[in-house]
């Protein structure tokens, strides 16, 4: 049973870890950030935190 919570936290950090990724590159393409929200199931906020982040990830 504890495994089976182990794996669970993995497996959703992981999820979270892609989610981000996804909203930066909506980000860079210009989509809103309440659109990214929606569709990456992040929080508005969240989103806004990464969007404050994004231009140091630019070349």
């Amino acid at each position: 049973m504890q495994e089976s919570v182990i794996y669970q936290s993995i497996k959703t950090e992981g999820s979270d870890e892609k989610a981000r990724q996804i909203a930066l590159n909506l980000l860079a393409e210009g989509m809103s950030v309440d659109a990214i929200a929606r569709i990456t199931g992040l929080s508005v906020e969240m989103v806004q935190q990464l969007q404050q982040q994004e231009p140091d990830n630019q070349d």
